[in-house]
C-alpha cells in the first residue's frame, strides 16, 4: 500500500499548480535547451548539453514525486471541536524546564517547516502532541533528549 500524504487544501492546490507548470512550461523549456545545445556540435565536450540533460532529469524527478504525492494524499481539515491536537491544530506549549513558550501548527510531512512553527505530525514533537488536550503534560523523545512540555492551548 502506498504512503498517504497529509496535505492542507492550500498545499494540495500549490502542488497541482507546480505539476501543471512542470508538465506544460518547464518541460518544453528544457527540451528547447537540449535542442539548442545539440546544435553546438560535439556532445562529448558540450557543457550546455550536459547541464540541459541534468535539468531534464531534475524536472522529470520532480514530476514523478509530485505525481506520487498527488495520487496518494488526503486533505487534513482544521482540528475538530474536541479540543484534541490533530493535523491542522495550532498548539501553544511551554517547555517545563526553561518556561519558554512556542506555537506549533501540526501539518503533514510535505508541508513541514520547523523554522516557521509548522511541524509534521510524524516528527517527534508532532507525534507526542497528537491526541492530547490543553493542560496535558507530554514528554518528547527528541534527538537532543527528553523534553517536557505543558500544552497551554489547542485551536
Amino acid at each position: 500500500m502506498a504512503k498517504q500524504y497529509k496535505l492542507t487544501r492550500e498545499r494540495a492546490n500549490q502542488l497541482h499548480e507546480e505539476l501543471e507548470y512542470l508538465k506544460t512550461v518547464r518541460e518544453k523549456e528544457v527540451a528547447d535547451m537540449i535542442k539548442e545545445a545539440r546544435s553546438f556540435g560535439d556532445l562529448s565536450e558540450n557543457s550546455e548539453y550536459d547541464e540541459a540533460k541534468n535539468e531534464q532529469g531534475r524536472v522529470y524527478s520532480r514530476i514523478s514525486e509530485l505525481t506520487d504525492i498527488l495520487s496518494n494524499y488526503v486533505i487534513i481539515e482544521d482540528a475538530v471541536a474536541t479540543g484534541e491536537v490533530g493535523p491542522g491544530s495550532q498548539v501553544k506549549v511551554r517547555d517545563m524546564e526553561d518556561g519558554f513558550e512556542e506555537d506549533f501548527t501540526i501539518v503533514g510531512s510535505q508541508e513541514a517547516d520547523p523554522a516557521t512553527g509548522r511541524i509534521s505530525d510524524e516528527s517527534p514533537i508532532g507525534r507526542a502532541l497528537l491526541g492530547h488536550k490543553a493542560g496535558d503534560e507530554i514528554s518528547v523523545h527528541a534527538p537532543a533528549g527528553v523534553i517536557q512540555y505543558l500544552i497551554l492551548e489547542v485551536q
